[in-house]
């Protein structure tokens, strides 16, 4: 057993720690909303209002939080590093900005903190299951320390220092919405071709173009059930790191950039709260009218 702190127990947070207290860990959890984390306690999880309060004597804290600056305002802001013991660990899963998980790294290791940046993927389904993709950057003796931790939670992989975790998490959600505007396209050609959209998703299952996205968003483009699962304004805010980036390293990114300003569109219109995979109704705006095809 484990004392674990979770700070931050919305859409992914909660399962997470569901998974962590099945494997008999003692966590303790915050959140901002206070009855995202109570509900919690049915499980066995402990309650606490304050993240300081939650972290006191933990060995490993979790952070699963919207982005870069509500990371550091729960860290550095809220009493919680000064409040962590030395030698602890924080995992952050939330997904930032690169050059943040860096600057927390060293923040964290100046008060004789460890830090490791491990953003996942496999979305709300996948923490349910256990079975996320986890991406950690960091020390490698810190990584082997805490992956009996994360073996509940789904695949660890080390995949370079610091802030590399957050580097690979940016090119995941490059995959993601790239696939996400490919499968909504073609749900669109399907039926102004003349074609059934759930057939057409049942018929290539298994080819060249299966994939998660196909699974799990193309069934959702069939049902036309956009409540959130992934945030369509938390893609895009992955997506304007990707593009910084690109910016820094010198990239052009084409296919990146034309999903990047379909999702900036999509969440200026008022979707930020949508399923990431609602950006079939965007592209269906743009073509209101399309010429349907007689299959015969």
């Amino acid at each position: 057993m484990t004392k674990i702190a979770f700070l931050g127990t919305g859409l992914m947070g909660a399962p997470m720690v569901r998974r962590l207290l099945a494997a008999g860990h003692a966590v303790t959890v915050w959140n901002r909303a206070p009855e995202k984390a109570q509900a919690l306690a049915a499980d066995g999880a402990t309650v606490v209002t304050d993240p300081a309060q939650a972290v006191a004597g933990a060995v490993v804290v979790f952070t699963m939080l919207s982005d870069g600056p509500a990371v550091a305002a729960v860290l550095f802001e809220r009493g919680v590093a000064g409040a962590m013991a030395p030698g602890a660990v924080v995992i952050d899963t939330s997904s930032i900005a690169p050059p943040i998980a860096r600057d927390h790294a060293q923040r964290l290791a100046s008060m004789g903190i460890d830090h490791v940046d491990c953003p996942v993927s496999g979305g709300v389904a996948g923490a349910q299951a256990g079975s996320l993709a986890l991406m950690a950057g960091g020390a490698a003796a810190v990584i082997d320390r805490i992956a009996p931790v994360m073996v509940p939670l789904g695949r660890l992989t080390h995949v370079g220092p610091s802030g590399a975790g957050q580097v690979c998490k940016l090119a995941n959600q490059q995959i993601v919405a790239v696939t996400i505007g490919a499968v909504a396209e073609a749900m669109m050609l399907v039926e102004a071709g003349g074609a059934d959209r759930a057939k057409f998703r049942d018929a290539i299952r298994g080819g060249f173009a299966e994939s998660r996205i196909l699974e799990l968003h193309g069934g959702r483009m069939v049902a036309r059930d956009f409540a959130p699962g992934g945030l369509s304004r938390l893609q895009l805010k992955d997506l304007n790191s990707v593009a910084d980036l690109a910016a820094d390293t010198g990239l052009t990114l084409p296919l990146t950039e034309s999903v990047r300003a379909s999702f900036t569109d999509f969440v200026a219109a008022g979707h930020g709260e949508a399923d990431h995979s609602g950006l079939l109704l965007h592209l269906e705006a743009m073509n209101p009218a399309p010429r349907r095809k007689d299959p015969t």
